[in-house]
């Protein structure tokens, strides 16, 4: 720490006296002239500038052999690693000069160059859990990855790299589709390494994918318990595994613990619909209608959905459509403002032949919110109240072309499904679809579809027509129950 010391005072009093050497230079007019022996020497100012560069080498040279003749004699005075550490600096140096150059250009882009500085310091410094992992991920940027697979390798034979290593191999498995080998390698991950975010969010996902779900609700107690996720968030994706494994249990034909799995699901978040609908269906199995209805109910409350009315209808399967319309009343009077209530009121009163009261449950929807099912009711509607095929074929050609409203969707990719699912089957997220209307799509329909309604029927304004007067006073007769039925038919095919 002296020498460093002393080298650096030397250094910046020799460039301070070279500048000051310089000024009187340019103010001079001759030269320096020097004395040596009784002998006078005067130099110009060029051969000034030559002999200051002479005298720069030399002391150069001097403090080299005077820090190796320092290392000398600590040797022989028994400091064995003396000499060797005198020349390691010098090796350290270079390899960090060699190592800082390589990150640079991976950081630029430049994969060979990285690779060769990589090689070039591993050559100096002999520390590979350093150069190793410049290396691997110069290799990687290459598209060489049998090397950088090589590399990894390597670095799990010390504990120190062995995390590295395997996370490293894990991401290489993932990229190639080995979701076998990388779920294996994720557990080992997990296990040197539990506090690791990324880490268990690839287990997460892959004990998921694998239908691992007592695995991956461990995986995601350890996130909670790290602090890696909300206790919110802990629930409900707790809540979702649950309900994975309910649906599993079910496919075994295990009822009993179907039921209790499903229950579970439901009572960790009330307001998971599929688990809401599977946990009522349980208590149904089981004979506890008002267990039921209170957790559709309360379901209801969180999100109205088609599922929720599907279970709900379930608890009383064999009561007539007007039985139907009076039960669901508290159901429907939870959130009667609310689309999917009024969708639901209007279907209930089409299945019991009240057509007037289905027009007055739409109400504006079909202006202000038109979609596939708002619309096939519509038509349904005007079947049953007698109005002309031109009308009823009118609202049907809309619904060809509407959009199809809320559905299941990736809330990360936007894909669509037909069912709920924990894991999105595009791009692999977990616990992203959410009840909702997707994107239109910017594809734009054949040029003669907008003419469709035009061509096959008019559609005639009736909205303040069924409260003006009766059905019975209709201009056209009422239609035949065949009729009714296969406008039914059309709207369940367009939900």
């Amino acid at each position: 720490m002296l020498w460093s010391l002393i080298k650096i005072v030397l250094f910046v009093a020799m460039v301070a006296s070279l500048t000051l050497g310089a000024g009187y230079l340019m103010e001079s007019e001759g030269g320096v002239q020097v004395t040596v022996a009784g002998t006078e020497y005067t130099l110009g100012p060029l051969q000034s500038v030559i002999a200051a560069l002479v005298l720069v080498v030399v002391l150069y040279a001097f403090f080299k052999l005077a820090g190796f003749l320092v290392a000398l004699i600590r040797f022989i005075n028994g400091d064995e690693t003396a000499l060797s550490r005198y020349f390691d600096r010098n090796r350290e140096r270079k390899g960090f000069q060699a190592l800082s150059e390589g990150m640079m250009a991976l950081a630029s882009g430049e994969a060979r160059l990285a690779m060769a500085k990589a090689q070039k310091a591993d050559k100096y410094l002999h520390r590979p859990e350093l150069t190793d992992l410049l290396t691997a991920q110069a290799a990687e940027m290459a598209g060489d990855n049998r090397k950088a697979e090589e590399v990894y390798k390597r670095l799990l034979q010390n504990s120190d790299t062995r995390f590295v290593g395997v996370r490293g191999l894990m991401k290489q498995k993932l990229t190639a589709g080995d979701t076998d080998t990388a779920l294996k390698l994720a557990e080992r991950a997990f296990a040197l390494k539990p506090k690791h975010t990324e880490v268990q969010d690839v287990l997460l996902r892959l004990q998921a994918e694998k239908a691992d779900y007592e695995g991956a609700r461990k995986t995601l107690a350890a996130k909670l318990k790290h602090g890696a996720l909300p206790r919110d968030v802990y629930k409900r994706r707790d809540a979702v595994l649950a309900l994975s494994q309910a649906k599993d249990v079910i496919d075994e034909t295990k009822t009993i613990e179907a039921r209790e799995a499903a229950i579970a699901a439901n009572k960790s978040s009330p307001d998971l619909v599929p688990a809401a609908a599977m946990a009522a269906r349980g208590y149904i199995a089981q004979g506890q209608k008002r267990h039921a209805i209170r957790v559709l109910k309360k379901a209801w409350e969180a999100q109205p959905h088609p599922d929720l009315a599907a279970a709900f209808a379930e608890i009383e399967p064999t009561e007539t459509p007007a039985e139907r319309v009076r039960r669901f009343g508290m159901l429907t009077a939870i959130k009667p403002d609310h689309r999917e209530t009024r969708l639901l009121k209007a279907e209930l009163n089409l299945a019991a032949e009240d057509f007037p009261a289905a027009r007055r449950a739409l109400g504006d929807l079909a202006e202000h919110e038109p979609d596939t099912r708002v619309l096939a009711i519509m038509a349904a509607v005007e079947k049953g109240e007698g109005a002309s095929e031109a009308v009823v074929r009118g609202w049907l050609a809309r619904a060809l072309t509407a959009p199809r409203g809320p559905q299941w969707v990736c809330d990360k990719c936007h894909t669509i499904h037909a069912d709920w699912t924990p894991i999105c089957s595009n791009c692999g997220a977990f616990d992203t679809l959410s009840w909702t209307t997707p994107p239109q799509s910017e594809t734009a329909l054949p040029g003669g579809a907008g003419m469709l309604p035009l061509i096959v029927g008019a559609i005639e304004d009736k909205s303040g027509e069924a409260e003006a007067k009766p059905p019975a006073q209709a201009d056209s007769a009422p239609a035949s129950k065949t009729e009714i039925e296969d406008a039914e038919t059309v709207e369940e095919k367009a939900k």
